[in-house]
C-alpha cells in the first residue's frame, strides 16, 4: 500500500523531477556550507591552536579566545587559510598554509604569533596548544603519562617485538629497577629483523662516508646479513650468552655490526672510545673481564691513518682473560699478529648469512659503558634489553619527530659514548631511520665537511653538541652559508647545557630560522633523553631544555628534596624509575647506592644543578661541583660561561672557580675568541667581558681573571676538562693530562695565566 505522498508524485511526475532536483542542489549547497573546520586538508601543512576555557560559554570563547588567537595568527607568512570552532569551554583554531610552507616552520611561526598576544587571552583560560598535524608527538601524551604511567609505559613498549609478552611492567625495590618482568625479545631482531620481514629490507640504514672520501651505502637487508655473519664468528670464537666483549672501533659501519651481533647472542658489549689509550682499554678489558676484544687495525682522522691495534697490543700485556681479538681491516697499514688476533674479514666472511636469533629476558644484560667518576675508577654502567630498547626508540620516535620513509637523521656522536649507543645504533635502528655516518673529524678536508655531508645527503635532522656548535661559531657563518642546508627540518643539541648565543647561531645560521631545536638532557646512567622539548608541542626557549618527556619524573629540589619553586634553582632528581635506567655499575653494589642513591632516600641524584624560571622552564646549570661559592653566593660555571658567549668577541668559554682568601671562590675565566672580528687589546677586552659579565648576571658573577687562549684543555670527545683548568687557577701541579687531544694546551695555558692580570 503505497502513502498519499508517494500516489502524489506517481500522479504528478514533473514535480518528482522538480523537487528531487531541488534536494540535489540544497544537498551540495549545504555541502560546500558545511563545517569541515575541524577536518582540515592534511595533505597541506597544518597547525591547531586548542585552547581549554572551562566553563566559558561558546559565545566568551569565541570573543576572548578564538578572535584573537584568529587575529594574532593571520599575520603569519604563508597562511593559506583559518577556520575555527568556538564551544562551550574550549576554543580550537585551525590554520592551513600554502603548500611551499615547510610544517616545522610553520608551527614555529604560530607558536611565536601565539605568544605575543597570550597575556592578551582570559586569565583562567589554560595555555594554548599548538600541534602540528603530522607530529609524532601530541599534546595528550603528557595527560596520558600522568594518569597512568605505568600503563603509558606498557604502551611504548608494544612498540617493539617481543616474543613472549611481560607479565608485570615494574618491580621496584629503591634502588633496583626490573621493568617488563618475564617478557623476552632480541635487540638486533628489533633494529633489523623485522624491517626486513616487513618489506622494508631495501631501506638504506647508513650512508657512510670516511674521512678520505670512500663511502658505502647499506641498507637494512645488507646490515642484518652483516650482523647474521659476525654473529656466527663470534660463536665460533667461543662467545657464549653472558660473555662480555669489549669493542674499541673507529667510527665505522663495523663498530654498529659488532654492537648488533653481541646483542644478537646475548653477550653485553663494552664500547671504548678509540681514543682511549691503552691504560684506559685495560682497565675497562679488567673490569668487564672480556673474553673477545674486536678493533680495527686503524682509522683515519685528521687527513692521516691512525693505528688502533697497537693500543690493543699493549693493554693486554696486563693481567686479562681475552681469547681472540677480531681486528677489522680498514687502513691496511702494517700490523703486529699473534696468535689470538682474527682478521675480520676472514672469519666473517665464511660465515653462513643465516642465523636464528635467541630471545633473552628482559633484564639480560645489554652493555655496560664506562663513564667518569669522582675517583680515578672509572664507573661500569650497564644497561638492560627490554626497558632500554623501549625508551630509546620512544625517545628517538618522539623528540626528532622522525619519519623513517622520508628523514635522513644523523647524529654526530662516536659509538663510544652513550650517545651513540641510544641514538646512533639502537634507537634509529629500531624506528627503521635512514642515518649518515661518518668517521673523520668536521675540520676535515675543510671547515664546511658537516655541512657538505649534509647537503649531500639531504640531512633533515642533526644531532650534534654545543661545543661543535660552537666550535661552528668560532669559524665563521662562511662555512656553513657555503652550502645548502634547506634539507634541515629539525635540530637537536646534546652532552651539556647550551647557551643562549649558541642556541641562536644554531638556529639562525645553520636551520636558517625554521628549525625547532630540541635541547636534550640525559646522561649515561638513564640511557635515554629525560627533559626535552617535544617539536610541534612544546613552545622552546634559547638554552632551556623546558620540561621533562611524558613518563619521566624530574624535579629540582633543595637540599632537603623538597621542590623549589618558579623562579629558584637546585638539584635535579628523578623521583621515579624509568625503563632506561642504570641497574647498577658492574660488579660494585655499594658504590652504586653511594653514588646515585646516598644524597636523598630513594631519588635518583643526577649529580647536575638545575634552575625553574619564572614560568617554570627548566634550565640545566652543570655538575653541582661545578657551581662556585662567591661570597656566599652559588654562581654556576655554565651561566658565567654562557654570559661571556654572549658577548660578540667570544666563541669558547671555560669558568671555574678558584679558592680565594676574600670571597671563598674567585671566578677565572678562559676564552677564545672568535675568528674575523676586531678586538681590542687585551687589557680593554678584559674590562669589557668582566662588565659584560656583570651586565649579564651581576657584579658579584665578575671574573677576578679572564685569560685569552688559542685552545681549550679537551678531550678527544670535545669534553673540556675543568679540572685541570682548576689546577692552573689555583697554582698547583697539573693533574694528569694524558686523555687531551692536545697535551701541550696546558703548558701554554699556565704560562699565560701567570702573567694576566687579576682584577682589583
Amino acid at each position: 500500500m503505497s502513502s498519499p505522498g508517494t500516489a502524489l508524485f506517481v500522479r504528478r511526475p514533473i514535480l518528482a523531477i522538480v523537487l528531487n532536483a531541488l534536494i540535489v542542489l540544497a544537498g551540495v549547497a549545504a555541502l560546500f556550507g558545511a563545517e569541515i573546520r575541524e577536518l582540515p586538508n592534511v595533505d597541506r601543512p597544518v597547525v591547531t591552536i586548542t585552547t581549554p576555557f572551562s566553563g566559558a560559554s561558546p559565545e566568551s570563547v569565541d570573543q576572548e579566545l578564538t578572535g584573537r588567537i584568529e587575529g594574532a595568527v593571520g599575520r603569519v607568512t604563508g597562511v593559506r587559510s583559518i577556520s575555527s570552532n568556538s564551544r562551550f569551554g574550549r576554543s580550537r583554531v585551525t590554520v592551513e598554509f600554502n603548500d611551499s610552507v615547510d610544517i616545522d616552520v610553520a608551527a614555529t611561526d604560530v607558536r611565536d604569533a601565539v605568544a605575543r598576544i597570550v597575556n592578551q587571552l582570559p586569565e583562567d583560560a589554560d595555555q594554548p596548544e599548538i600541534v602540528k598535524a603530522d607530529a609524532n608527538a601530541q599534546p595528550d601524551l603528557y595527560s596520558r603519562a600522568e594518569k597512568d604511567r605505568l600503563a603509558f609505559w606498557d604502551e611504548q613498549a608494544k612498540s617493539l617485538q617481543w616474543d613472549t609478552p611481560w607479565n608485570k611492567t615494574l618491580d621496584w625495590q629503591s634502588p633496583y629497577a626490573k621493568w617488563f618482568i618475564g617478557g623476552k625479545l632480541n635487540a638486533s631482531v628489533n633494529a633489523l629483523d623485522r624491517h626486513v620481514s616487513q618489506g622494508r629490507g631495501s631501506r638504506v640504514a647508513f650512508h657512510f662516508e670516511g674521512e678520505p672520501g670512500d663511502t658505502r651505502t647499506i641498507t637494512y637487508a645488507e646490515l642484518l646479513t652483516e650482523v647474521k655473519k659476525t654473529a656466527n664468528a663470534l660463536i665460533e670464537l667461543g662467545v657464549q650468552a653472558g660473555d662480555r666483549v669489549a669493542i674499541y672501533m673507529p667510527m665505522i659501519p663495523e663498530a654498529a655490526v659488532a654492537m648488533l651481533a653481541c646483542a644478537r647472542i646475548g653477550a653485553p658489549h663494552s664500547v671504548v672510545f678509540g681514543g682511549f689509550s691503552a691504560d684506559a682499554l685495560l682497565s675497562r678489558i679488567q673490569d668487564a673481564d672480556a673474553k673477545i676484544v674486536i678493533t680495527a687495525d686503524g682509522g683515519f682522522r685528521k687527513g692521516a691513518a691512525f693505528a688502533l691495534k697497537p693500543a690493543v697490543d699493549e693493554a693486554l700485556k696486563g693481567k686479562h682473560n681475552v681469547e681472540k681479538v677480531l681486528v677489522v681491516q680498514r687502513t691496511k697499514q702494517e700490523t703486529a699478529w699473534t696468535e689470538r688476533d682474527v682478521w675480520w674479514h676472514e672469519i666473517v666472511g665464511r660465515q653462513s648469512s643465516e642465523h636464528v636469533a635467541e630471545s633473552f629476558d628482559s633484564e639480560h644484560p645489554l652493555f655496560i659503558l664506562y663513564t667518569s667518576g669522582t675517583t680515578a675508577k672509572p664507573k661500569g654502567i650497564f644497561h638492560t634489553t627490554g626497558g632500554y630498547l623501549t625508551q630509546v626508540a620512544y625517545t628517538h620516535k618522539m623528540v626528532f619527530d622522525i619519519k623513517p620513509e622520508t628523514d635522513v637523521y644523523w647524529c654526530t656522536a662516536d659509538v663510544g659514548w652513550v650517545t651513540g649507543h641510544s641514538y646512533i645504533v639502537y634507537g634509529p635502528l629500531i624506528n627503521g631511520a635512514t642515518q649518515v655516518m661518518y668517521e673523520g673529524t668536521p675540520d676535515t678536508p675543510h671547515k664546511g665537511r658537516i655541512f657538505e655531508l649534509i647537503a649531500k645527503y639531504g640531512v633533515t635532522i642533526l644531532y650534534t653538541a654545543p661545543t661543535l656548535i660552537r666550535t661552528w661559531m668560532k669559524w665563521g657563518d662562511e662555512f656553513p652559508q657555503a652550502h645548502d642546508l634547506s634539507s634541515l627540518r629539525l635540530l637537536g643539541s646534546v652532552g651539556e647545557p647550551i647557551n643562549p648565543e649558541a642556541w641562536m647561531w644554531y638556529r639562525e645560521i645553520i636551520g636558517g630560522n625554521r628549525c625547532p631545536i630540541v635541547d636534550t638532557w640525559w646522561q649515561t646512567e638513564t640511557g635515554a633523553i629525560m627533559i626535552s622539548p617535544l617539536p610541534g608541542v612544546t613552545a622552546t626557549k634559547p638554552g632551556s631544555a623546558m620540561t621533562a618527556l611524558p613518563g619521566i619524573s624530574a624535579k629540582v629540589v633543595d637540599d632537603n628534596a623538597v621542590p623549589v619553586g618558579k623562579g629558584h634553582g637546585g638539584y635535579l632528581i628523578l623521583d621515579q624509575p624509568w625503563p632506561s635506567m642504570l641497574r647498577g655499575i658492574w660488579g660494585e653494589d655499594e658504590r652504586y647506592k653511594e653514588t646515585y642513591w646516598s644524597r636523598f632516600e630513594g631519588i635518583y641524584f643526577a649529580g647536575d644543578g638545575a634552575k625553574l624560571d619564572d614560568e617554570g622552564a627548566m634550565w640545566l646549570l652543570g655538575r653541582v661541583d661545578d657551581v662556585m661559592n662567591v661570597s656566599g653566593h652559588r654562581i654556576s660555571t655554565t651561566e658565567v660561561e654562557s654570559a661571556l658567549v654572549s658577548h660578540e668577541a667570544v666563541a669558547e668559554a671555560a669558568v671555574v672557580g678558584a679558592a680565594d682568601a676574600m670571597t671563598g671562590q674567585g671566578i677565572v675565566a678562559f676564552v677564545i675568541l672568535r675568528g674575523g672580528i676586531e678586538h681590542a687589546d687585551g687589557d680593554e677586552l678584559n674590562k669589557a667581558l668582566r662588565n659584560h659579565v656583570a651586565k649579564e648576571i651581576g657584579a658579584i658573577a665578575k671574573p677576578r681573571q679572564i685569560l685569552i687562549v688559542n685552545e681549550l684543555p679537551k678531550t678527544r670527545s670535545g669534553k673540556i676538562m675543568r679540572r685541570l683548568l682548576k689546577d692552573v687557577a689555583e697554582n698547583r701541579v697539573v693533574g694528569d693530562a694524558t686523555t687531551l687531544a692536545d697535551p701541550n694546551v696546558m703548558k701554554l695555558i699556565s704560562e699565560g695565566l701567570q702573567s694576566a692580570k687579576s682584577e682589583d
